[in-house]
């Protein structure tokens, strides 16, 4: 394919029964290609014009799209792009990481409008909820009285199974363990109305990715998001794919050796705690890992290394991922600075090369686009595409 041209929706049907379905096809398009002229809508979607022409009339007096200025210097009428209206709808994202966590506010096109960021030891439900609870009243309170109606819910990225995530004891360990128990709508309706929406975190980036970076490029890729521990996710058919239990693309655990050579996960060999653990080791605060904005100058000598051995681990784990589903991309993104996910998408590309590739159709490594924040977007994006846009796994449609 040509990697610069976003694939086609279609699949839209023109009964009335189906007409929600007709709107989420109609949003995803202009969500996927930003603006498409109105004319050109019925051939990205295989819908009928009158029938567009009704879903537009509709989807803008609702305020969820907006038409642009006439393009002219064409032969015929001027075309009138289309777009997705930034007020339209907004939602909260909640990233809760074994470091830090962050909550902001999103619009309809996946715009930050407003951001809490915290740090912690260890993250406990009841200090992680009040800093929900306080900061999503103030990031709703600074939305104009008009769109505060548009909220459609709160989506929450987390680590799979964070209580077993920690290397506590005593009574901090069993104040720790409660996440098992915890009901995260139960908690949050106990000051928020709006719906809630729970993700794994590293399938919440892939989201993210997805939605408003390179993955719109690509049909089908595999992602690697490097936090404190390795995660991952996969998206086919232009769709994040949750899982039956929502925990499809568990990249972090892949079978991979150690030095020794005994059995380890991707988590034990290619994620961030292994860089913070050095800087332990070299007397050196590992807070600064975690802070914003990230400025990682002068930690070269701890982090080169590091970079090096990620990125031979990412190169096997991403021919692996490749055995299973042929996929155009690996995209590559983390909790880490720019020029840190450029180099290491640089080493992994140099280091697939000299891989066993017997069988195989190397993919693309690309860098991710939407960075350390990816994340927190993606778990926002939730509620909204929940709300808004097609799900193409679900059996309704193909991209």
């Amino acid at each position: 394919m040509d990697g610069n041209v976003p694939t086609k929706q279609r699949g839209g049907v023109n009964q009335s029964g189906l007409r929600d379905h007709n709107e989420r096809l109609i949003l995803s398009v202009l969500q996927r290609h930003r603006t498409v002229p109105a004319a050109e809508l019925a051939r990205h979607t295989g819908l009928s014009k009158p029938t567009v022409s009704t879903i537009l009339r509709d989807l803008e007096e609702n305020g969820l799209i907006r038409r642009c200025d006439p393009v002219r210097g064409k032969v015929g009428k001027p075309s009138i792009p289309i777009e997705l209206a930034p007020n339209g709808a907004f939602s909260i994202g909640l990233k809760i990481g074994r470091r830090s966590a962050d909550l902001l506010l999103m619009d309809f096109i996946g715009t930050v409008r407003g951001q809490r960021h915290t740090t912690y030891d260890y993250p406990m439900p009841d200090a992680v909820f009040g800093f929900l609870e306080a900061g999503m009243e103030n990031l709703v309170a600074d939305l104009p009285d008009k769109h505060r109606e548009r909220v459609c819910g709160i989506g929450i990225g987390t680590p799979f199974e964070l209580w077993k995530w920690h290397d506590l004891a005593g009574p901090a360990a069993k104040k720790f363990r409660s996440w098992k128990d915890v009901d995260f709508a139960a908690e949050v309706a106990l000051f928020s109305k709006l719906p809630v929406y729970v993700v794994n975190d590293a399938t919440a980036a892939c989201h993210a990715e997805q939605l408003y970076g390179t993955g719109k490029t690509y049909r089908d890729f595999a992602y690697f998001y490097i936090g404190s521990f390795v995660g991952g996710g996969i998206a086919l058919n232009g769709t994040v794919l949750e899982g039956n239990q929502g925990n499809a693309g568990a990249l972090g655990s892949m079978r991979t050796t150690g030095p020794l050579g005994e059995s380890q996960q991707l988590v034990d060999t290619a994620s961030l705690h292994l860089l913070e653990a050095r800087l332990v080791e070299a007397a050196i605060n590992p807070s600064v890992l975690w802070q914003k904005p990230q400025d990682w100058s002068g930690l070269d000598r701890y982090v080169a290394p590091w970079i090096g051995e990620t990125a031979q681990e990412l190169a096997k784990a991403s021919l692996s991922v490749c055995s299973v589903i042929d996929f155009e991309a690996i995209v590559i993104d983390g909790a880490f600075p720019p020029s840190v996910r450029e180099e290491l998408v640089d080493r992994v590309r140099r280091y697939i090369v000299n891989q066993d590739k017997r069988g195989l159709i190397a993919p693309a490594i690309e860098a991710g686009t939407v960075g350390e924040n990816a994340r927190a977007i993606g778990a926002g994006s939730g509620p909204i595409f929940a709300e808004y846009f097609l799900n193409t796994n679900a059996g309704l449609s193909s991209i």
